[in-house]
């Protein structure tokens, strides 16, 4: 049986072979000989953008905002076949997809997503969330999975220009702080049965309505699925996993915005859910080493004990680890990170380790949790 070492680096060979044979703008060495394959270009974007004078602007916390569902006007689109590559980029009006039925997505679950902000400013300007993070971060996914590579610059700017075309009308001046949330999506559209990596692949960038959720959990702008009645009390209930039910190992793809990554989740979280908890609080391994929670990464600020690295009673805020496999790399979750160290470096000493659930239990009993937090991977 192979070791997961072995494993991860046959994993980063193939991921650096797709890229050099077809995205080799993103390789630093010089005398590279030029790849025959396109690689994805904005700037051959084709527009033709529609207008729906028909469908209006929701309202916040409206039934349209709470289903998730509503999209604006338009969306890109782009193809990429292993024979020619990536084919110019279109901005087109918003319609169902057509894949066949022996489409690999289907199958083999081909599929890596993004999702990031875009917001009107008080000051009447669009802005996005850190989008660069996002656009390294698919080409990640993307390539862990055999999906095709592309230079991460390329991405952000077809997201920068659709926003550029949905935001006048869909985030109106007069409606400062409200935003829309961006989902790019890569899915293998090889029409054939068969374990292999896609020699065909379609990429969509759509812009859809959400809910927002800085609001306490339980009040009524909450909506049902956080407990939206008036009744509830603020704050996140979290379900410990149980020893059978792992969302990631070391190794593996838990590090990686992939469809694979999500649908197992689904039935423990909705059971979870049916008992009266938020989300899953994902345990790993005999020592229930403490991963995500739900969608989201884990946070805990706690005063050390008696054992502390840096003297009894020091306040960290402490986070799993990236880098082996289990957690995925938050653009939120590094945005906490940075600012933590950035102001609160005197005050607070943050640390990215393992730790355990038994950890988190004395901290309670001994009264040193100060709190615990999610921060969203978006």
């Amino acid at each position: 049986m192979a070791s997961s070492t072995t494993i991860t680096k046959l994993a980063d060979s193939g991921i650096k072979h797709a890229i050099d044979k077809t995205a080799p703008s993103l390789k630093t060495t010089n005398g590279t000989v030029p790849s025959p394959l396109a690689e994805l270009d904005a700037s051959k974007l084709i527009f033709n953008p529609k207008l729906n004078t028909t469908k209006a602007v929701p309202e916040p916390h409206s039934p349209e905002v709470w289903s998730k569902s509503f999209c604006t006007d338009n969306m890109i689109t782009a193809t990429w076949r292993a024979s020619t590559g990536w084919s110019a980029p279109h901005l087109t009006a918003y319609a169902p997809l057509t894949l066949h039925p022996t489409a690999s997505v289907f199958h083999y679950a081909t599929s890596c997503f993004e999702g990031l902000k875009f917001y009107r400013g008080h000051d009447g300007r669009l802005r996005l969330f850190r989008p660069a993070l996002n656009s390294k971060r698919m080409l990640a996914s993307a390539t862990r999975i055999s999906l095709p590579p592309f230079h991460p610059d390329e991405m952000q700017k077809l997201f920068e220009t659709l926003v550029a075309v949905e935001g006048p009308k869909w985030l109106p001046k007069e409606r400062p702080g409200e935003f829309l949330y961006l989902r790019p999506m890569m899915v293998g559209t090889t029409e054939a049965i068969g374990v292999a990596a896609p020699t065909e692949a379609r990429l969509f960038v759509i812009a859809v309505f959400m809910p927002a959720y800085d609001f306490p959990v339980g009040s009524e702008a909450a909506g049902p699925e956080l407990g939206g009645t008036g009744v509830g009390k603020p704050g996140l209930k979290l379900l410990a996993s149980e020893e059978d039910a792992v969302r990631a190992w070391p190794g593996g793809f838990g590090n990686a915005k992939v469809g694979a990554n999500y649908g197992p989740g689904m039935l423990p979280e909705a059971e979870a859910k049916r008992r009266g908890y938020h989300f899953i609080l994902w345990l790993f391994g005999e020592g229930e080493q403490v991963t995500e929670a739900g969608p989201a990464n884990f946070f805990v600020v706690w005063r050390t004990g008696k054992e502390g690295a840096g003297g009894e009673g020091r306040l960290e805020m402490v986070t799993a680890p990236l880098g082996n496999g289990m957690i995925l790399d938050g653009v939120t979750r590094r945005s906490v990170l940075e600012l933590a160290r950035e102001r609160l470096g005197e005050e607070v000493a943050v640390v990215e380790r393992d730790f355990g659930m038994q950890e988190v239990r004395i901290a309670v009993e001994e009264g040193r949790l100060v709190e615990a937090f999610v921060a969203g991977t978006a």
